[in-house]
Parts: C-alpha cells; sequence; structure tokens
C-alpha cells in the first residue's frame, strides 16, 4: 500500500476537534509528551462499563482535576495548600463511578459535604495532566479526567483507534492565535437598521462558527462603531432577567442604527466559554448562594474562558483596524490592544439592570472590574 499523502493526514486542529468530540462521547484519547504517555477519558460522559473496561487494559487512573474544583471538593484540611494547577488523585482501586463524579460535579457538593481523605498524588507536576484538563475544557464538559499511564514501549489495541496529540504541539495550537475562515455573508434587514449584512466565519477545525454583523455599511479606514457579544442563549433569545446580555445586545444594535453604521461580532462562547451546561450549573450553585465568579471556581472553571483574540482575528479580516468599543468589560479592551487594534474609545453600555440580576452586576463590577 503506498503511504497516505500529507494532504490527507489529519493536522492538528482536526484531531483536537476528533478529541473533542471523542471525549463528549465518554470515548478516550491518547496524549503523549516526551517522556510519557495516557491514555485520557472525561468523567461527566462516562459510563461504569467503559470505566470497568478501561481499568481492566490500563489499571488504576489518576483523576486530574483543577485547582479550583480541587479547593472545593476536598476538606478545609487538604485543599489548603492545593496551587492552581493540576489536582492528581489516586483513587481506590474500586472506585466507581460514582466516586469521581461525586468529585468532578459540584451539584453534590452541598448535599454530600467535603471528600475526605484523599490520596494526592505530589509528584514532579505534569504537563500531560494540564493538557488533559484543557482537552476537556475545551468539549466544554466538567473539568475532571482520569489519566491511565502507558508505557511508551507497549502496544496498543488497534480496535480502540484513539485519537492520539502530542502535548507540546497541543499547547502551540491553544497559544496561536485563532485562525478563521470566511465562509458566507448575504444582506439582512433588521430592527435596527434595513441595510444588514451578516458574515459567517468558521473555525478549521470545523466545529465553531461565529458571526460579523454590519449594520449600515461601516467605514473600515475610520474608527468604527463596534460591540463584542458573547453568546448567551438565555438572555439574547430567552430573555433572562439574571444577567444584562440580551439589554446590551439590543442596545449596541439601536445606538449602531441611530449612528447609521456599526459593527457588531457576535462569538459562540456560551456561559463565558464554559458552554450553556456548564452555565446552568453555575445558576443552580447561585441559587445556592454563591456569586457568579465563585460558582466559576466551584465548578472547576476560571472566571472567564474565552478567547477574545477570535473578535480581533474578524474585524482585521474585514479590514478594520479602530473601533469605538461598546462595552464595560476591560478584558475585551486589553485583547484588541494586544493584537494590534486600537481602540480609540470604550464606551460602556449601562442597561438591564433589574431586581434579579443586580447582585450579579455588583460581582461583575467588583471582581472583574467591569465600567457598571
Amino acid at each position: 500500500m503506498s503511504p497516505v499523502p500529507e494532504s490527507l493526514r489529519p493536522s492538528i486542529a482536526e484531531r483536537l476537534s476528533r478529541v473533542s468530540a471523542d471525549l463528549r462521547l465518554g470515548l478516550p484519547c491518547l496524549v503523549a509528551d516526551a517522556g510519557s504517555r495516557a491514555v485520557v477519558v472525561a468523567i461527566e460522559p462516562l459510563t461504569q462499563e467503559r470505566l470497568d473496561a478501561l481499568r481492566g487494559m490500563f489499571g488504576v487512573p489518576e483523576l486530574v482535576l483543577t485547582g479550583n474544583r480541587a479547593r472545593a471538593a476536598m476538606a478545609p484540611v487538604q485543599s489548603a495548600d492545593v496551587t492552581d494547577g493540576p489536582v492528581r488523585i489516586h483513587p481506590p482501586k474500586q472506585a466507581d463511578i460514582g466516586w469521581f463524579m461525586r468529585l468532578a460535579d459540584a451539584g453534590q457538593d452541598a448535599a454530600a459535604g467535603p471528600v475526605a481523605p484523599l490520596h494526592r498524588v505530589r509528584s514532579e507536576e505534569s504537563r500531560l495532566h494540564g493538557v488533559a484538563l484543557s482537552l476537556v475544557k475545551s468539549a466544554e464538559l466538567l473539568p475532571a479526567a482520569l489519566v491511565f499511564d502507558v508505557a511508551r514501549t507497549a502496544d496498543l489495541p488497534v480496535e480502540l483507534a484513539m485519537t492520539h496529540v502530542n502535548v507540546a504541539e497541543t499547547l502551540g495550537h491553544f497559544a496561536k492565535a485563532p485562525v478563521l475562515s470566511h465562509v458566507a455573508a448575504a444582506g439582512l434587514p433588521v430592527e435596527a437598521h434595513d441595510a444588514g449584512r451578516l458574515h459567517v466565519f468558521r473555525d478549521p477545525d470545523g466545529r465553531t462558527e461565529h458571526y460579523a454583523f454590519e449594520i449600515g455599511t461601516p467605514d473600515p479606514a475610520g474608527p468604527v462603531l463596534a460591540r463584542l457579544h458573547s453568546a448567551c442563549f438565555t438572555g439574547d433569545v430567552l430573555g433572562s432577567l439574571k444577567c444584562d446580555c440580551g439589554p446590551q445586545l439590543r442596545a449596541a444594535m439601536l445606538r449602531m442604527g441611530e449612528e447609521g453604521a456599526g459593527l457588531l461580532l457576535y462569538l459562540n462562547q456560551e456561559g463565558r466559554g464554559i458552554g450553556l451546561a456548564n452555565k446552568m450549573r453555575v445558576y443552580d450553585l447561585q441559587a445556592q448562594g454563591l456569586d457568579t465568579v465563585d460558582a466559576n471556581h466551584t465548578l472547576g472553571f476560571e472566571d472567564d474562558e474565552r478567547d477574545f483574540r477570535v473578535a480581533a482575528v474578524i474585524l482585521r479580516q474585514l479590514g478594520v483596524g479602530k473601533v469605538r468599543l461598546l462595552t464595560n468589560n476591560p478584558a475585551k479592551v486589553r485583547t484588541f490592544r494586544a493584537q494590534g487594534i486600537e481602540v480609540v474609545e470604550q464606551l460602556p453600555l449601562r442597561v438591564g439592570k433589574n431586581i434579579h440580576n443586580s447582585g450579579y452586576l455588583s460581582v461583575k463590577a467588583l471582581k472583574s472590574g467591569h465600567a457598571l
């Protein structure tokens, strides 16, 4: 058989897309570093049957949690010295899927209380374990993974057909500025302005699409009135009163219509980049008394997992280098400037406050520096 042409070999972006899909299905992937190799599987979709099969093939795994999640799940006496890096836990030999889910799922914390004692693995920091968590996060699953150490020389069953990635190339891919393809555009009249044009951009892995909506005819040469908005199904579509997203979106489009031109950048990064399911988990934790930042941490995420560089890439593709940015979020301004987009003016959007979201907005101001 002739060798496979290079053009038919999946790129790192394409393999990472496969890894994300496999992890969401509860299937394992293979992650290799310079001196180590491991089979990685996400906790959330894993079944007892697959856990037993993996343990039978590869032995006892390590449970890997983020530092945020470990601090929330562990008893205070054990969590005091937990850092922000991955936390590795050696489980009981016959721990079932319920034991692993108890540590992965913050929704069980209130009823069950802290888990103790736990056997932490305190060997030298491993990049592989950090990448395992990054892969699970990119699949928008609970940030908890099982890592089965596999000898570099061990033969793996061909029938498993695991997608494999290398730590170095994975970290390199995550660090690079996003690459997007402009795939379609068409005129679209809307309430804010009857002259609109919607552009669709797609990630090279084919998983995610982001949008740019031109209102009127913005002049790329001058500072363009722009809004960077992350998808919020609950606020933008359902009219949720728990956030200010829907009112911000409508106010931004209305202002662009009134001024005659503007550009809405709409990124599919729901729930600050953690996905709608995890966002609902955050809401449930908020109902138990946590604020939005602490709820994210308890679940195992950072304050904000979004990548605003995507918007800068879209602006450059549309020929826009200067913006008047409609935002309360200083992180968006910093990212644009770091990516070479000149923010001539930051224009706050102070709309949508009500009795249901006043605490949420206060936390955004106090903990995230939003201009509210």
